[in-house]
């Protein structure tokens, strides 16, 4: 919501972020860890002073949602499986009857996340995808 927010008022703005926190309904503690990361991942760059704030550092029509998903750590995880625990869906060594369900449908969501912009999500263009 952040990122759209800051497309959605236009290229090259230099958006504070108290201001996306009261359109957007965000905690701006929350806000300043999200736009940490999403700085390091270089998708933004950031601003000081008393007329600072934060601006993409890519077009909107440029930045997938896969990316900003990924730069803030966000895992897009529909199974229990926990591969650094060693464990399968069912918390032993075995895989639950659907595992193979929910691993094609995160491949799907992945597939989605990587083939939609920003600017789609601003504009409206979600319908083209099927949605909405």
């Amino acid at each position: 919501m952040a990122i759209a927010d800051m497309a959605a008022q236009g290229s090259g703005a230099l958006i504070p972020l108290i201001d996306i926190s009261r359109r957007q309904g965000i905690s701006l503690n929350y806000l300043e860890q999200l736009f940490g990361k999403l700085r390091r991942a270089g998708l933004v760059d950031s601003y000081r002073g008393a007329s600072g704030g934060y601006m993409l550092a890519h077009s909107a029509k440029n930045l997938t949602l896969n990316k900003i998903i990924h730069a803030v750590d966000e895992n897009i995880q529909a199974h229990g499986c926990s591969p650094s625990l060693k464990k399968a869906c069912t918390g032993k060594s075995d895989l639950c009857l659907t595992h193979n369900l929910w691993g094609a449908l995160e491949n799907h969501i992945e597939d989605f996340l990587v083939s939609v912009t920003v600017h789609d999500v601003i504009s409206g263009n979600i319908n083209d995808y099927g949605l909405g």
